[in-house]
């Protein structure tokens, strides 16, 4: 907007806002216009501020606002200093709130702006209109009217405001004037804060003011004066419990310590005492403050001697107080002083006492205060740290200090810092001893679950510092290594147990035993006194060994002496053995009878524990002696002098397990030859056969057979032989067991019954283990593994089946796991155990179904290996991830899937011999064997079925027997069966079922619905009865009428109902659509029966079949189609537009066809109509009228979608104009329809221009064709080029406007609905005077239309007008057309003709009328009796007495040439019309008005004039006047019309013969 425009809607803004006084809204808004205008030129708002009419008054608060934004603004700068100069006037005037709080807006702004030019530099001092010393005098007179004119003490918004002008002001006042407020200001402040201002505007003051004056090096004298009021002021503002979704909040805090940190920048000492008054109060809320800030400040002030002393007399004191809402905030405190360096003084352990006080286990403190205390004791040096949990007063605090040394030194020795103490004992009063740490940590350990943890830590520690037990030179290094073991072990027995369940005695053993034992060991290791080794060996032998612990630590210190005397530890140990052999020198034999056996079986368990040990310690050297020690063990039991008894073999094989782990465990064992394995092993087979077949009292079989188990690997092998004697005997000995039932009937106790139960499973577990040996040691023999449990297999007795299918099923599956199979394993009675198995899979007892289904997937896995190796060998792929589809739970119960997995290995006489013999079993009595027999020839038939023969054979047979009454799971997988045989075999079966008689039986239905349910069956069968309709209907059809496409139909109704046909139906799905539409054309034209019934469907229960004739039962399929294909819209789109009728019948066939086309073009994708549109194309031109009937029609409506249109290389209008040249009807028909749906895309419009003329010949021709031939025009016109439009509309309207009144009423509706939209698109481009001419052609032909009795018509002319009205100009109209029906279309021509006589525009009425005179002689009763009504309704709206006698008379000839109409509502309406007239031209007296009209007549013949000039509605022809006789033929002439009126008139009257005046022959 232009300055000058500017300022004179400045000025109006301005003194509306002094007179009218608006307020709330409006008043904002007022301002809002200021601001707007002032943002392009600040200074006209701005200068308003000192009119003249302003000098007593304040100015408006809207604009006070206004300026007080605008200061900020970019060219504001100029008149800061004469606004600040007008502004002090005004707060000395400013009482009200209001107006205060306006006067502060400006103020504000004035302030800040001037700050920040005075922040920029001196160069901004030239942009300004004043200069840095006046704006500091204007500052400081400012802050003195504020304190004097002013009352500022009150909690207000104004105090607040004021608050913050002030503490801007600071900034600009020179510093010796502020310093001489600073007393004033402070005595102000606490008054405020008495008022209870908000804590921010103080905060923001207080520390503006202490900056401000920090600005000049020094605070002044006053400001240190008044250092306690300030800090005071401060500590209460930071008492104010923080929000923080409160802003003022948080900012008043960060303010408060900022200004406590200039404070302390000044003040240094005078602060820090302060604030210590403040600490050692005993406010706990005002401690807390006082930390934080104390927190805060301390970092930032140097940290001298002096001051460290005072701060921790100041902690000290806090500690001694120990106020609990102190506590976090003085950890807090704490962590801060020990980072600099505040523990060095002697008070430095008071805080860490205090510390490790509060991180105590069973102190009451909060979580995050005992995660403070950790924190800060981490701090602390691990020597420091480990003394103070040494230290008997932190008892309690054991636990988390032991945990935090644990933590540090672990971290230490991660980062490669040994954390090695051995300085310790350098500085004994300083930090603990090693003997003493290493002492005091076993002895807590003694109790672990002290106080939760109190062993544990302590262990763990130990661990940490594991240096300190092995480089100490006090210390054997052998000691601390032992640690090392010893200790996870220890830790993992203590996670194992609880403190109830830890036996504390034997804790102790193993703690401090087990040390001593090793001490021991470790002495004699290093002795060189061969002797003094034999006799403390002996004598360590002869101690006490009840205790587990006790015989471990015999067995570990032999161990450790063996490492450096291993000869002289064997002898001795050999020496030692013979108490448990030698009668007579024996010691054992000197006890009780009853502790006999017991001391026996704990000699040996030292014996052979101490060899155990031997091993495991030795380095190889042991191995040259173990056969002796082998054939020793032998001895053992064999010449064993106490009685064997069934706890002595127990003790006995325990003893003997331990040390065949142990040497079965190491790599050197394999390398050597054990020639008393084999001898030891029949040994454990007589231990095995000795047990009992009908109870399972000890477990003496399941340690036999872990012995054998562990024995695995030593060499020598177990022969075949020995093999399948060692299986016999063990499958013996545990699967001729009683059942598990049978056992528990037998215990005495529930705990024996588990215990038997547990017994029975580890022994088969044994057994497992032991055929994996076998077979890990011989993998080619597996299958004799799994022959002998054969007779156990097909036991009567059912526990004894399922423990050898559990055998089997585990056996295979070990199998099963080796992913490279270097030797062959061969089954060569693979089909008896695949059926025995299957068999299996079916047995009663359901978890023999389980196990054998693991079986069967087992074996199955193993062959598929043995596959891939193979084909890997001979270079071939690899099928790789083909076991994954099988798994043991799908063979579960499934013998379907069984033989599917199978099938492959069979030859194809196998294969259709099976089919045929399962067959037998498909009406067993039994649903298991039936559903078996489906199964197994359902798989075979999918993964073999392209190999049968005999397929007619197969299919009688599987037809026969679903007609019998078969269980329901048998028959489904039967038709499943079917299907799957029709999908292999499409061309031999699909022929046998299409042969059988119409309508079908249930059964050959459900056989067709069948072959809907599986994708690959489906596409086979749908294509192959595709090629059978196209195949049919390819020639010229005979009227006879061929069975098989017709029962073709009925199978698709069955296919095509079931949900799961869906992906195939949609690969298939125009090529079936266009064969079923082509076929359905085909039925319509036949000579089909009544009421002939080809298909029954059944409707569901209770309800009776639907019966099918061949029509509807394509029609069927045709729907069908559609839903199969999940194109459902199309279908509702048909039921809407009546497709189905229409393809019912042979004339309108290609009409449906259109619409249908219509539905797919609307719900189908694009690539589906390219699809279609590629294979019609091929047959546009075919030898079969049906054929190019139905892919003409879908050429043309397939073109409504663009993307067909838009398709590249098609000549589609070259095609349309040739069908439209064709002389049959439809075809012409299908041609405009396509070049009308091409027209609707872009790019066609020149090429269809160039066709107007030849579509407009198509207006005049069959009803249908004219039809389309108006929409072809239409759409070339609203879709066309905006230079075509006009043009191409012009050219066709004298051919269009016929066709509003055609008697056609089709073509009425289609031809006016085209014209409203051909209006409307030539409205967009504003029509020229001619294009407006025949638009106004076409207002009359609407008019009468509008007056038909058929909705329809009323509806499209009403739309057609409304279009008309707004190229016009009409737009008063408008509406009146929009909302136009068949009750009120009299009225809204009444309403139209009101209007057209009220344009005013007198010829354009009479052109309207004389256009209606042509519709007076129409055929069409309905359009003279149309015009007629709209004739009289336009007269009527005339004033006739100013209308030219000649154009009466005109009108009055017109209407009554129809007084003998035919029509004798006509009659009526032409003589009502005519009296109206009358009326019209002399409302007082017709028969004056009738003498008036001849006198004007003559006066006009004659040339003289009468008094008024009249109008005229018609054109007129001027003609000669050459001589009297013409004058006087002309008189007569104009007085005939009148004198014939006159008469007519008067007979009316009189009711008498009319009287002709003249020579009617003239």
């Amino acid at each position: 907007m232009a300055t000058p425009r500017c300022q004179k809607v400045t000025d109006i803004i301005v003194d509306y806002m002094k007179t009218m006084k608006p307020e709330g809204e409006l008043e904002e808004l007022c301002t809002e216009v200021l601001l707007a205008l002032g943002f392009q030129s600040p200074g006209i708002v701005i200068f308003k501020l000192w009119d003249r009419w302003h000098l007593n008054n304040l100015p408006p608060n809207g604009l006070l606002v206004a300026v007080g934004r605008l200061i900020f603004c970019q060219g504001a700068d100029p008149y800061i200093g004469v606004t600040w100069e007008y502004i002090l006037h005004l707060l000395r005037m400013a009482q009200k709130e209001d107006d205060m709080l306006a006067v502060c807006h400006v103020l504000k702004g004035l302030v800040i702006s001037a700050r920040k030019h005075l922040d920029l530099g001196t160069k901004n001092d030239e942009i300004m209109d004043i200069t840095q010393e006046a704006l500091s005098i204007k500052a400081y007179l400012t802050l003195r009217v504020l304190f004097n004119r002013w009352s500022l003490r009150s909690n207000n918004k104004v105090t607040e405001e004021a608050l913050v002008i002030i503490g801007h002001l600071f900034f600009l006042i020179p510093s010796s004037k502020l310093k001489n407020q600073v007393n004033r200001l402070t005595r102000w402040l606490m008054t405020l804060m008495s008022a209870k201002v908000a804590p921010f505007y103080i905060s923001q003051c207080i520390f503006q003011l202490i900056d401000a004056l920090a600005l000049s090096g020094c605070g002044g004298i006053n400001l240190e004066s008044q250092l306690g009021n300030i800090i005071g002021m401060l500590f209460k503002q930071l008492s104010e419990t923080v929000e923080d979704s409160n802003h003022h909040s948080v900012q008043d805090h960060s303010l408060s310590l900022k200004a406590f940190y200039i404070l302390t920048k000044l003040y240094n000492d005078r602060v820090v005492t302060l604030i210590r008054e403040n600490v050692e109060s005993k406010d706990p809320a005002k401690i807390v403050s006082t930390i934080q800030i104390f927190t805060d400040v301390l970092q930032k002030v140097p940290q001298t001697e002096q001051l460290k002393n005072e701060v921790m007399h100041s902690v000290i004191i806090m500690i001694q107080e120990d106020l609990k809402p102190v506590r976090r905030v003085l950890l807090n405190f704490i962590e801060m002083l020990i980072q600099h360096d505040y523990l060095a003084p002697p008070q430095g352990s008071i805080i860490i006492n205090y510390v490790i006080k509060l991180s105590e286990s069973d102190c009451s403190n909060e979580e995050d205060i005992q995660l403070t205390c950790s924190k800060i004791l981490q701090m602390v040096t691990l020597p420091k740290l480990i003394t103070l949990v040494c230290q008997p007063s932190n008892t309690l605090a054991f636990v988390p200090l032991s945990k935090m040394a644990t933590k540090m030194a672990l971290r230490a020795r991660s980062l490669g810092q040994v954390p090695y103490l051995s300085s310790f004992h350098l500085r004994p009063t300083q930090f603990i001893s090693p003997q003493k740490l290493l002492t005091h940590l076993v002895m807590f350990s003694l109790k672990p679950y002290r106080e939760g943890e109190f062993g544990v830590s302590s262990l763990r520690l130990l661990y940490a510092l594991h240096p300190i037990t092995s480089l100490h030179p006090v210390i054997n290094s052998n000691v601390g290594q032992l640690w090392m073991t010893e200790i996870p072990q220890m830790l993992q027995m203590l996670d194992d147990h609880t403190e109830k369940s830890l036996n504390q005695e034997e804790w102790e053993g193993r703690l401090l035993q087990a040390f001593l034992y090793k001490f021991f060991g470790f002495t004699l290791r290093t002795s060189r006194n061969i002797k003094m080794v034999q006799m403390m060996l002996s004598a360590i032998l002869q101690t006490v060994h009840e205790e587990l612990q006790e015989r471990e630590g015999i067995a570990v210190a032999l161990s450790i002496v063996s490492m450096k005397h291993l000869k002289v530890t064997l002898d001795q140990l050999q020496a030692y053995s013979a108490i448990l052999t030698d009668k007579n020198s024996s010691s054992i034999l000197k006890l009780m009878k009853e502790h006999q056996q017991r001391e026996w079986g704990l000699v040996c368990n030292i014996i052979y524990l101490s060899y155990s040990k031997i091993i495991s310690e030795s380095k190889g050297a042991i191995f040259m002696h173990l056969d002796d020690i082998l054939a020793i063990v032998l001895q053992h039991y064999r010449n064993c002098i106490v009685e064997k008894d069934k706890n002595l073999k127990l003790e006995y094989l325990d003893a003997l397990t331990k040390l065949i782990n142990i040497l079965s465990s190491q790599p050197m064992a394999f390398q050597f030859k054990f020639p008393q394995k084999i001898e030891i092993v029949t040994f454990m087979m007589e231990l095995i056969r000795e047990e009992p077949l009908n109870s399972i009292s000890s477990s003496i079989r399941q340690r036999a057979m872990n012995f054998i188990t562990n024995f695995r690997k030593l060499h020598p092998l177990t022969e075949v032989e020995e093999r399948t004697e060692l299986l016999q005997t063990c499958f013996q000995s545990v699967l001729c067991l009683p059942s598990t039932e049978d056992l528990q009937k037998e215990a005495s106790s529930s705990q024996e019954a588990q215990a038997t139960e547990d017994l029975l499973m580890e022994t088969l577990q044994s057994l497992l283990r032991l055929m994996e040996t076998l077979i890990v040691e011989m993998p080619s023999q597996i299958q004799y593994c799994l022959e002998h449990l054969n007779i156990w297999l097909n036991s009567q007795n059912d526990n004894e089946r399922e423990r050898a299918m559990w055998c089997a099923a585990r056996i295979l599956g070990f199998t099963a796991k080796w992913n490279n199979f270097g030797v062959e394993i061969k089954f060569s009675r693979l089909g008896c155990l695949v059926r025995l198995l299957a068999m299996r899979c079916q047995d009663p007892v359901d978890n023999i179904c389980f196990l054998s289904s693991q079986a069967v997937y087992n074996l199955y896995r193993i062959l598929l290996l043995q596959k891939q190796m193979q084909r890997k060998k001979q270079g071939l792929w690899e099928e790789e991830g083909k076991s994954e589809v099988y798994s043991a739970n799908v063979f579960y119960n499934n013998t379907f899937e069984i033989a599917k997995a199978f099938a492959e290995y069979f030859t194809e006489t196998q294969l259709t011999h099976l089919v045929l013999t399962a067959m037998e079993g498909l009406t067993d009595s039994k649903a298991t064997v039936s559903l078996a027999a489906a199964q197994l020839m359902s798989a075979v038939m999918k993964e073999r079925g392209r190999d049968m023969i005999k397929i007619e054979e197969i299919v009688e047979g599987i037809v026969g027997r679903l007609n019998l009454q078969l269980e329901p799971n048998t028959k489904e997988e039967t038709m499943r069966a079917m299907c799957l045989l029709a999908g292999n075999n499409t061309h031999r079966v699909v022929p046998m079922l299409l042969n059988k008689t119409l309508p079908w039986d249930r059964t050959n239905l459900a056989l067709w619905k069948a072959f809907g349910t599986r994708r690959e069956t489906t596409i086979s069968v749908l294509q192959l009865l595709i090629g059978i309709l196209e195949k049919l209907h390819s020639r010229e059809e005979s009227r006879e009428m061929a069975f098989q496409p017709v029962a073709v139909t009925c199978a698709l109704c069955e296919m095509l109902s079931g949900s799961l046909c869906q992906e195939a139906v949609q690969e298939l799905y125009p090529r079936l659509l266009l064969a079923i539409l082509h076929h359905l054309y085909w039925v319509i034209e036949q000579n089909v029966p009544q009421k002939m019934v080809v298909y029954n469907r059944e409707e569901g229960p209770g309800r009776k079949s639907k019966p099918f004739d061949p029509t509807s039962c394509a029609l069927e399929v045709v729907k069908l189609v559609f839903v199969a294909a999940a194109y459902e819209g199309v279908v509702v789109y048909a039921n809407q537009h009546h497709c189905w009728d229409l393809l019912s019948s042979p004339k309108f066939y290609y009409i449906g066809i259109m619409d249908l086309t219509s539905g797919i073009v609307k719900n189908c994708e694009p690539a589906i109509l390219h699809r279609i549109l590629n294979l019609i194309r091929n047959i546009l031109y075919s030898s079969n009228y049906h054929r190019r009937i139905l892919a003409r029609t879908f050429y043309a409506q397939l073109l409504w979608h663009r993307s067909v249109a838009q398709t590249v290389g098609q000549d589609f209008l070259g095609n349309l104009i040739k069908w439209t040249n064709e002389p049959n009807i439809i075809m012409k028909e299908v041609g405009l329809r396509g070049i009308s749906n091409l027209a609707l895309h872009p790019g066609q419009s020149e090429s269809l221009k160039s066709q107007v003329p030849f579509l407009r010949d198509f207006l005049k021709n069959e009803a249908r064709v004219t039809m389309q031939a108006v929409k072809s025009l239409r759409n070339i016109i609203c879709f066309g080029k905006q230079q075509n439009t006009k043009v191409v509309f012009c050219s066709i309207s004298k051919q269009l406007r016929p066709l509003i009144n055609d008697e056609r009423d089709l073509v009425k509706i289609s031809a006016t609905s085209a014209l409203g939209h051909m209006l409307h698109r030539v409205h967009k481009f504003k029509p020229g005077a001619i294009t407006r001419r025949e638009i106004y052609s076409f207002l009359v032909p609407l008019l009468l239309s509008i007056q038909d009795n058929n909705t329809e018509v009323v509806k499209a002319c009403g739309g057609a007008l409304t279009e008309w009205t707004k190229v016009i100009g009409w737009s008063s109209l408008t509406q009146t057309f929009q909302h136009t029906t068949l009750s009120d279309h009299i009225q809204v021509l009444e309403e139209t003709c009101k209007y057209l006589v009220g344009t005013k525009k007198i010829r354009l009425v009479g052109e309207f009328l004389s256009q209606s005179f042509d519709f007076l002689t129409s055929p069409q009763s309905f359009l003279r009796e149309a015009a007629i009504n709209f004739i009289g309704l336009t007269i009527k709206r005339l004033t006739m007495k100013r209308i030219h006698e000649d154009d009466v008379e005109l009108l009055q000839n017109a209407i009554g040439s129809l007084r003998n109409d035919p029509v004798e509502s006509i009659q009526s309406l032409v003589t009502t019309t005519l009296k109206n007239l009358d009326e019209y031209l002399n409302p007082e007296s017709i028969s004056a008005s009738r003498m008036s009209q001849l006198s004007n007549n003559i006066f006009k013949v004659t040339g003289m004039k009468t008094s008024e000039r009249k109008k005229r509605l018609f054109k007129t022809v001027k003609q000669e006047r050459d001589d009297d006789d013409n004058q006087k033929k002309n008189i007569w002439n104009w007085l005939r019309g009148p004198l014939n009126s006159l008469c007519n008139w008067h007979n009316r009257r009189v009711k008498t013969t009319p009287l002709i005046i003249g020579n009617s022959d003239k």
